[in-house]
């Protein structure tokens, strides 16, 4: 077999990873910044374009959560000319409380991250630990003005909603630690409770641009994927790695070729890459997912199980690879409006809680603002 991606991505142009995180601002030991790291993933990648997703709130692991993340975020585009983002939603408090944020309501928010030149919304509130926390149901009243206003306007939406059906039986111990164990359903709705306030929030926003990560957790059974597809013609999902995923794909490999190749205008690629970037590992998760989709090769998959790639056409291997989230995201990435960047930052400033990154959120505003 040859080296990971000896050629990267040789029968896509413009490759796209569509679903990328930044959890520190500097490297451990090098103590390299966020903001040159991640472009030395993209070029050794061969990738064209990556899309950050903003994870402004949720579990503080490895790192805290704050406004920080839409601001970095918002500087790597700054930096970098082939990137996209997508900003988080802040919480001054948990659970969340509207009369608290009054002068940060949602709507304003996304006011606020539209005009800086967001390219998207990432939603985590769907994630059951983030989900408690925030202490809201997807499809109630809390999220509805701003759900409304982004099918209105066309807003891409990035949503992690539910979990993989074992946090809630057979959690790893590293899962449970960081916090990825539901099986109190005294305290954690239950999956099924998830998959449905998703579909009664598009049954209420049929036309938002919404992308599901993670394949919505599905791949052991897609037909419920397939039925949200037939009623939501917007309705996209990536095949960012979760492992039990691939491992599902696997045990239906004509199926899945079946609907990768039916519904290749509704798939996207992303690998949940993340900075601080080992490489190997990032150049990895392409790899896979990429000879997973575009060949018939038997690889050595997530947690050491073997799955065999289902070579999908050259149509499928383009759009998925790149031109669905392409056209979604209006062909390139928005520029970044200095002055509303500035105005967000002396705004949020105080709700930072690392103050080594507050300072370097100012070192950055001197350089790039």
């Amino acid at each position: 077999m040859a080296n990971y991606l000896e050629i990267p991505f040789p029968r896509v142009e413009n490759p796209f990873d569509g679903h990328i995180h930044i959890h520190k601002w500097r490297e451990d030991g090098t103590g390299r910044l966020y903001i040159h790291g991640l472009e030395e993933y993209r070029q050794k990648c061969g990738l064209k374009y990556i899309a950050l997703a903003s994870l402004p709130s949720g579990n503080p692991i490895p790192v805290p959560r704050d406004v920080g993340n839409n601001i970095m975020c918002a500087f790597y585009k700054l930096a970098n000319e082939n990137t996209f983002a997508y900003g988080g939603f802040i919480y001054p408090s948990y659970p969340a409380n509207a009369e608290e944020m009054k002068d940060m309501s949602l709507v304003t928010q996304l006011d606020e991250l539209k005009e800086i030149g967001f390219d998207g919304v990432k939603m985590l509130e769907g994630k059951p630990n983030l989900y408690v926390k925030v202490g809201k149901e997807l499809d109630g009243e809390f999220f509805e003005n701003a759900l409304s206003k982004m099918e209105r306007e066309g807003t891409y939406v990035l949503m992690h909603a539910i979990d993989p059906s074992c946090f809630w039986t057979n959690a790893s111990e590293e899962n449970v630690k960081k916090g990825w164990y539901y099986g109190d359903t005294s305290k954690y709705p239950t999956n099924d409770a998830l998959y449905q306030q998703v579909d009664n929030l598009l049954a209420k926003h049929p036309n938002l641009n919404l992308c599901l990560a993670h394949f919505f957790f599905c791949s052991e059974n897609p037909e419920k994927l397939e039925e949200m597809f037939k009623k939501y013609k917007n309705l996209t999902v990536d095949i960012t790695p979760g492992g039990e995923m691939y491992i599902g794909f696997d045990k239906r490999p004509e199926y899945f070729k079946e609907f990768f190749e039916k519904y290749k205008d509704r798939i996207i690629f992303g690998t949940d890459m993340d900075f601080t970037p080992h490489l190997e590992s990032g150049i990895w998760l392409c790899d896979r997912v990429y000879r997973f989709c575009a060949t018939d090769e038997t690889l050595m998959s997530f947690d050491d199980h073997k799955i065999k790639g289902i070579s999908l056409s050259g149509d499928a291997i383009q759009k998925i690879f790149s031109d669905n989230l392409l056209k979604k995201l209006d062909g390139k990435p928005k520029p970044i409006n200095k002055e509303a960047l500035k105005k967000y930052i002396k705004k949020y400033q105080h709700l930072i809680i690392d103050r080594e990154l507050a300072a370097y959120i100012e070192e950055l505003s001197r350089e790039y603002l």
